[in-house]
């Protein structure tokens, strides 16, 4: 019986052994992935912000400027595009909604986000644009991947339509939260005027034909959970101005927008709720079940070899049978 227990135990070591690796480097990758039909909005405020008036087309103090984040998965287009990627793809429409005060519209830019569920690259494909424009990614937008590395990364800039490095500036604790520190810097580029404008008869062809462009520049700062790769809190010190040609009166520019973009309260505290949630299931595949499988695996190889040894250890003597006569002395 100690035998037959022993082999048991040794084939069951074996197998949560090598269940390890597997678990980590084969599985792992395969099952975390992000869910096709996902949706998430968010909330940011600027306050005490700077904003154009179109109607005196000069700028003003506001006490504060909303931008309302949305991004829905299209489970449909997704496995549409599967067919021919041959892989897992998760396909966000995204809209960036800026509102002034008065809760009337000040921009208004639709995007199609197209990138691998696991690694979050980007997948080039029918349709990926940004306010209409089809556009070509390169980098990462929104989320970071899987198990983030402590290193630079290339993200991409919606109102640019380029791909520029973020940085990683540290380790911090965010809410409890160990946090990456990520910051880029997109310096002053002209880009393009949005399709749909504030002012209705106002249109992006009408404005360029007064010669006035459209300037942009942020300073974008993320706070990143490494194990999920999903950011708790973000940030942007952000600024537009209109620039030269007959609408301006004369004037070489004017602020469109300037302000420091924050994420609201209530969105902080749900965002930060659900990443400490899925970095539990992260870890799960990552580190505790691997290590518990290989801890487990070692304690049952370590009982399958005590039995073992029981089982090779000499008998102990017979006793002697009952009424056995004695030795006789001389």
């Amino acid at each position: 019986m100690r035998r037959t227990a022993s082999l048991v135990l040794l084939a069951c070591a074996v197998f949560f052994a090598a269940l390890s690796p597997l678990l980590r480097w084969y599985a792992f990758p395969r099952l975390a992935k992000i869910p096709a039909n996902q949706y998430q909005d968010m909330v940011l405020v600027a306050k005490d912000a700077t904003l154009l008036d179109y109607g005196t087309m000069k700028a003003k103090k506001v006490p504060r400027v909303t931008v309302v984040q949305t991004l829905k998965g299209d489970v449909a287009a997704a496995k549409k595009i599967e067919r021919t990627a041959g892989r897992d793809v998760v396909v966000w429409d995204g809209l960036s909604y800026v509102q002034g005060p008065d809760g009337k519209m000040v921009s208004e830019i639709p995007e199609r986000y197209i990138f691998d569920a696991h690694s979050q690259e980007p997948v080039h494909a029918t349709g990926e644009m940004v306010d209409g424009d089809p556009v070509k990614r390169e980098g990462i937008e929104f989320k970071w991947p899987f198990l983030t590395e402590k290193r630079d990364y290339e993200y991409f800039d919606a109102q640019t339509r380029t791909t520029n490095p973020i940085h990683y500036k540290g380790t911090q604790t965010f809410r409890g939260v160990k946090v990456y520190y990520f910051e880029q810097t997109v310096p002053w580029t002209k880009v393009p005027l949005p399709k749909k404008m504030p002012v209705q008869g106002i249109t992006p062809e009408s404005v360029a034909k007064t010669g006035t462009t459209r300037w942009y520049t942020t300073v974008r700062r993320f706070w990143v959970e490494p194990v999920t790769g999903a950011p708790v809190y973000g940030e942007e010190i952000h600024k537009e101005e209109l620039r030269g040609g007959t609408l301006l009166g004369g004037r070489a520019k004017v602020t469109a927008f300037a302000g420091d973009v924050k994420m609201r309260e209530d969105y902080i505290e749900h965002t930060v709720a659900l990443v400490k949630q899925n970095r539990t299931l992260v870890l799960m595949l990552t580190s505790y079940l691997p290590w518990g499988f290989l801890a487990l695996g070692i304690a049952l190889l370590a009982l399958a070899l005590w039995l073992e040894a029981l089982g090779r250890r000499p008998a102990d003597p017979r006793p002697a049978p009952a009424g056995a006569a004695e030795p006789v002395s001389a």
